[in-house]
C-alpha cells in the first residue's frame, strides 16, 4: 500500500510507548487513526499532539463487551493494528499467578477478542488489514519469562493461522516480531537488553513493513537470527546454551 492518505486504521495500545511513536508515523503519513487504549487522558492528549485526523475510543481488550462496543461505534476501518500488552518479567521459581493470567488475558486473549470484532467483517467484505504484535521472545521457550512468552508466541502463530487462511483473498495479515524496544514495560527489567531500540526506531520498522506485502518482520534483523535460528537446535543444545 503506498497511499496512506485518507485510511482509516484502528491503533489497539496507542497511549504511549510504540503504538504513540507509530501512530505519530502514520498520521504523518496522512491515515485517519482511531486511537484506542484504558487510558482517556493520555488518548486525548495524542489526539490533540498529531499532524492528521485522530478520534478517540477507549477500550479495555480484557473485556468483549468494551470491545464490541468500540467496533461499533468505530464503524467500517481499512486496518487494525494490535499493540495492547502487559508485562512484568519473572519465571517459574518467582511464579506470581495473577500477573500471569493478566499477561495471558490482555496479549493473548485480548488479540484474540480484537480479531472476533474485526475478522469476521473484514471477510465479509473480502477488504481489511490486520497488523498483530509478536515479539522475537516467542520464537521458543526462554527463561525467566514463561508467562509473557507463551502470550506472544499465541500471538505469533494466531497471525500465521489467519494468514494461512486469508492470503489468497484481499484480507492482509501481517505479523511483526520487536526485540526490546524502551518503553514503561522495559524499564522493569534489571538485565542487559542487547539491541534495544528506541520507540521510533521500532515504529519506523513497522510502518515499513506495513507498506509491503510480506507477512512476517523481525527486527533488529541481526537479534532477531538468534532467536530464528534457536528453533532448528536439537532440544538438549537449545536448553544447554539458553537455560
Amino acid at each position: 500500500m503506498s497511499d496512506w492518505a485518507g485510511k482509516r486504521y484502528w491503533l489497539v495500545g496507542a497511549s504511549e510507548g510504540l503504538g504513540e511513536a507509530l501512530a505519530r508515523k502514520m498520521s504523518a503519513a496522512g491515515v485517519h487513526l482511531i486511537l484506542s487504549a484504558r487510558s482517556e487522558d493520555k488518548l486525548h492528549e495524542l489526539a490533540d499532539s498529531l499532524p492528521g485526523r485522530a478520534e478517540v475510543v477507549t477500550v479495555d481488550v480484557s473485556d468483549m463487551d468494551s470491545i464490541n462496543s468500540a467496533a461499533e461505534k468505530i464503524g467500517e476501518v481499512d486496518g487494525v493494528v494490535q499493540l495492547a500488552g502487559v508485562y512484568w518479567p519473572f519465571g517459574a521459581k518467582e511464579w506470581n499467578a495473577e500477573q500471569a493470567n493478566a499477561m495471558a488475558d490482555v496479549n493473548f486473549t485480548g488479540a484474540m477478542r480484537l480479531m472476533g470484532a474485526v475478522v469476521p467483517k473484514f471477510v465479509e467484505r473480502d477488504k481489511g488489514h490486520i497488523v498483530l504484535t509478536g515479539s522475537l521472545s516467542g520464537f521458543r521457550g526462554l527463561p525467566g519469562a514463561a508467562a509473557y512468552t507463551a502470550s506472544k508466541a499465541g500471538i505469533m502463530v494466531l497471525a500465521e493461522s489467519l494468514h494461512a487462511d486469508l492470503h489468497k483473498t484481499n484480507v492482509k495479515v501481517q505479523l511483526i516480531n520487536p526485540g526490546f524496544v524502551k518503553t514503561r514495560l522495559t524499564a522493569k527489567n534489571d538485565f542487559k537488553m542487547p539491541f534495544i531500540m528506541q520507540p521510533e526506531e521500532a515504529a519506523q520498522q513497522i510502518f515499513e513493513h506495513m507498506t509491503t506485502d510480506t507477512f512476517k518482520r523481525s527486527f533488529p534483523a541481526v537479534f532477531s537470527w538468534v532467536f530464528r535460528g534457536s528453533q532448528f537446535l536439537p532440544d538438549w543444545l537449545y536448553y544447554r546454551l539458553f537455560a
